[in-house]
């Protein structure tokens, strides 16, 4: 085991997952701790994920508190030699903050690369390194003699922080997330504050004064501080809205699923061109076949949603333009390039409500399984999305989704398209509707199909062609399996 005081990174979550809200700590300073037991659980854009730490020892520092949104490869937790004195430190005040001199960064900075190098850095969740001695630095410490030891220490995060942050050709720069975090909640742009302290450091004062400014420029009605209930919800305060005179109710604020959801949303309507097709479908014939089905097998005869997807499936088989992806990305000569990229297989997505919002867990391989084999695949990956136990990979991984909003009683939606995806079909309620079957007037099962698409990767023809065949195979799901 390691002598030195180890540094555990949040790691990188997956699927370019950039942050994470921290939900609870499994383990407390002065805690033996063995490699891979859970420390923490946090919440990122899409599941609840239990972190293990990659070493053993003692537990010195927990980096954050509980309801704390945490940046991936920034320090999580510190980790001492088993028999080593901890015990909590307190974070110095902003105002007493010290630029740090230029030769100190550079051997923070030259710790951290080491330390990545050496130890666990930004690993996978589950995988860890052994860290090595050398990456550790020592500091003198005066003593009560006048005379200095050398003394084994973590490396100064604040330093790397402010070595991190320095905008080339300017001086002013931010150490504590407690000033960060400040500016953030009142909206003050740090490039725009002159730092008052040691070579333009900005100071808590600083964002004070800015934030008096703001105030005395746009004169907004003084909301009070409110104390945040366990679920986020702020309480009423009778503060009342500026803009339409009404009394502000709650303040939720957005984060986990829900700042997902939002992201990934607006940037589908902001970059994706979609265009919608829809038709109304006869599904008597397939609502028939599955209640003969539950006659001989009570509790094997697969769901309806099972037998959708499998004609999904088949029929990304025929439309494969539907099943890709649209990619812009810089050239070598600095253009930009367009590519349609196309996959040698189908993931399908489906979406599933769960008490934290909505998500949508994909089938991996979908096209090589059956309908029974989608029905059982598509009730695992349900129950763990709503356990909030769906990795990553089982979040972030589908081609193309099928989306059955009738469960809600809904006829259709003019669906947004989950991106990077480029299209997604989506399964209104089945209700009885008069329908014409070989000139007679009959009362039917219908339901509405509707398909939105990336106008980008394929034009009409292609997303009706799709869209009919899942319907005809829906109204004639005997023939259509036989040939699957």
């Amino acid at each position: 085991m390691s002598t030195e005081m180890q540094v555990f990174l949040l790691p990188d979550l997956g699927e370019g997952l950039t942050e994470a809200e921290l939900v609870n700590w499994l383990v407390a300073v002065g805690d033996e701790i063995r490699v891979d037991q859970p420390i923490a659980e946090v919440e990122t854009a899409k599941s609840m994920v239990e972190v293990p730490s990659p070493y053993a020892g003692i537990v010195a520092v927990l980096h954050g508190e509980a309801g704390q949104t945490l940046d991936v490869g920034k320090p999580l937790i510190s980790v001492a030699p088993v028999g080593a004195s901890v015990a909590a430190k307190p974070e110095p005040e902003p105002a007493e903050e010290k630029v740090p001199a230029a030769p100190a960064v550079a051997v923070a900075a030259e710790t951290y690369r080491s330390e990545e190098k050496a130890g666990s850095g930004n690993v996978l969740i589950g995988y860890g390194t052994s860290g090595g001695g050398e990456a550790r630095r020592t500091r003198p410490r005066k003593v009560s003699g006048g005379s200095a030891v050398a003394v084994t220490s973590e490396p100064d995060f604040a330093e790397l922080s402010l070595s991190r942050t320095r905008i080339p050709g300017k001086l002013s720069a931010v150490i504590s997330p407690l000033v960060r975090k400040m500016a953030r909640d009142h909206g003050v742009s740090l490039d725009a504050v002159p730092g008052s302290g040691e070579s333009g450091l900005i100071l808590r004062r600083d964002i004070e004064a800015a934030i008096g400014g703001a105030t005395r420029e746009t004169a907004p009605v003084e909301v009070p501080a409110v104390t945040q209930s366990s679920s986020g919800v702020q309480p009423s305060t009778g503060v009342q809205d500026a803009r339409t005179g009404l009394t502000v109710a709650s303040r939720t604020p957005v984060r986990g699923i829900r700042k997902a959801v939002a992201a990934n949303m607006t940037r589908s309507r902001s970059e994706i061109p979609e265009a919608t097709v829809w038709v109304d479908v006869d599904a008597t014939a397939l609502l028939e076949m599955r209640a003969e089905l539950k006659k001989r097998d009570p509790h094997g005869a697969p769901g309806l949603l099972a037998f959708i997807a499998r004609f999904v499936t088949a029929g990304l088989k025929k439309f494969p333009e539907l099943n890709t992806r649209f990619v812009t990305a810089e050239d070598t000569a600095g253009g930009v390039m367009q590519e349609i990229i196309a996959f040698d297989g189908i993931n399908l997505g489906f979406a599933a409500q769960t008490d934290r919002g909505l998500v949508v867990p994909s089938v991996r391989n979908a096209h090589l399984l059956n309908a029974r084999e989608l029905d059982t695949e598509i009730r695992r990956l349900t129950a763990v999305a709503r356990d909030g136990k769906a990795t990553p990979t089982e979040l972030a991984s589908g081609t193309f989704t099928l989306n059955n909003y009738g469960v809600f009683g809904v006829d259709g939606s003019a669906a947004i398209i989950n991106y990077p995806e480029v299209a997604m079909l989506g399964v209104g309620r089945i209700i009885d509707k008069p329908w014409v079957v070989d000139g007679q007037l009959a009362v039917r099962k219908v339901t509405e199909l509707t398909l939105a698409f990336d106008h980008r990767v394929c034009d009409g023809e292609t997303a009706a062609g799709f869209l009919r065949y899942v319907a005809d195979a829906i109204e004639n799901p005997g023939t259509v399996l036989a040939d699957l």
